[in-house]
């Protein structure tokens, strides 16, 4: 079940003597991953850009839905932007719970699908009530008019320290984060129109109050210096210098 919502996947629950793995990292594996699996090898349509892993790091070429691992053999599993490409969301957050105890899941939320929609996303994917809601595209007539990804992801975070510090105070606003123990609480498809609702209508003020974090103005300033400290570490950090194309 949840147990958290991170401010961002460096703000994870993980101890220094965790066993880590990570399901799909990419071109960006999580720093802290001591085992990377991607399915995909020749081809980026699932990703920004080539596999890359840090020297400490292991690659396996496996699919996350069948991991080539015994049951519990990690302490701890990331999965940072792939289960709304998956074709079998059960089977594949089944396999999670079953090599790991926790990890960390994170995907765009409804708000970042609208805004940064790709083609190799299947899902759209929300956390309510503390369990991962996702409903086929098709399912719900998903439509998406203009693209705003180049904004989103490449100009403001460029550009802006404004938009910088909101991506660290308020990650939950275009991404769907959230920690688990034991078992990963979701519903595929649910034909409730509780759920259904939250995908398919406007939001209004309930709505947000509800699906979004509420801060008070104290926690809100102390949330923006500790993201502005942040900041100013990742541009002085060359950790991304590091990274290696894996040994295969």
């Amino acid at each position: 079940m949840k147990f958290s919502n991170p401010k961002t996947r460096n703000h994870l629950s993980i101890k220094k003597a965790y066993h880590v793995l990570e399901i799909g990292g990419g071109n960006y594996p999580h720093p802290r991953a001591n085992v990377v699996v991607d399915k995909y090898v020749d081809s980026n349509y699932h990703r920004s850009g080539n596999i890359k892993v840090y020297p400490h790091q292991k690659f396996v070429l496996a699919e996350g839905e069948s991991l080539p691992f015994e049951d519990q053999s990690f302490d701890y599993i990331i999965c940072c932007h792939v289960l709304e490409h998956v074709d079998d969301p059960i089977a594949f957050l089944k396999e999670q719970t079953r090599v790991a105890s926790r990890g960390y899941i994170e995907t765009p939320s409804i708000i970042g699908e609208y805004l940064m929609p790709k083609e190799s996303h299947k899902w759209l994917i929300q956390e309510i009530d503390g369990k991962i809601i996702m409903y086929d595209k098709e399912t719900i007539g998903f439509v998406a008019w203009q693209d705003f990804g180049n904004v989103f992801l490449e100009y403001l975070p460029k550009q802006s320290v404004g938009y910088k510090i909101m991506q660290r105070t308020h990650n939950n606003l275009t991404n769907m984060v959230y920690e688990w123990s034991s078992e990963i609480e979701v519903l595929v498809n649910p034909e409730s129109s509780y759920y259904r609702d939250f995908f398919t209508k406007p939001w209004d003020v309930a709505t947000c109050n509800k699906l979004l974090h509420q801060n008070s103005f104290k926690s809100e300033a102390k949330s923006s210096m500790g993201a502005i400290i942040n900041i100013v570490k990742t541009f002085f950090s060359n950790k991304e210098k590091s990274l290696r194309d894996p040994v295969i």
